[in-house]
């Protein structure tokens, strides 16, 4: 096959033109294809995301100093979602349209007691708490000592001083279906990334 003559000068033949054009189609029509396919992935990622944020993995931040210093204002948390609190752990828990962070002091059973120098006891036994910085009684209405009543878990935040928790009645126990879950991993700023304790 001959390719088709053209007069001098003039630019490239009509089947040059159109061998163009067909590449420029289908360069736009392969992007497009990979445009959608990636926003369909990126939606799905997202999507994803969303859920494990919500149902198995709230993302918290943190607002106040009632955990200093163990968690401080503008830190954000990954909370790993149960019912279940751990003696010694800080939990995220619902207190009307708020979400509360404080430290699981006792379960049900367990019987806590505080003295006037804020030393707190559980089931007689003095609690080493090496994530206050110092202690005191705080805000406390709360008669002590009292046992925690069954289903529920006494919190404390680890300012004393100025935090609301379980030794007001305010706020008293919490019951577990108020958990959000426990706070496990603080992962901003990114210079304090790591497990939380």
């Amino acid at each position: 096959m001959t390719e088709p003559m053209r007069a001098e000068g003039r630019g490239p033949s009509a089947v040059t033109l159109l061998e163009n054009e067909l590449k420029r189609v289908e360069t736009g029509a392969r992007f497009r294809r990979t445009l959608r396919s990636t926003l369909v992935v990126l939606t799905a990622v997202a999507a994803v995301a969303v859920l494990a944020a919500t149902l198995v993995f709230p993302v918290l931040r943190i607002y106040g100093t009632s955990m200093a210093p163990a968690l401080n204002e503008g830190e954000v948390v990954v909370a790993i979602r149960t019912a279940d609190a751990r003696r010694g752990e800080p939990i995220a828990f619902y207190y009307g349209n708020k979400v509360l962070i404080k430290r699981c002091i006792g379960t049900a059973g367990d019987i806590i007691d505080m003295d006037e120098a804020g030393n707190v006891f559980r089931n007689g036994q003095l609690l080493d708490e090496p994530y206050l910085e110092r202690k005191a009684r705080g805000e406390c209405d709360a008669e002590f000592p009292c046992q925690v009543p069954d289903g529920r878990i006494f919190v404390m935040g680890d300012q004393r001083e100025t935090s609301i928790d379980s030794r007001n009645t305010l706020i008293g126990c919490i019951a577990p279906e108020q958990i959000i879950g426990r706070v496990a991993l603080r992962i901003w700023p990114l210079d304090e990334i790591g497990a939380v304790s």
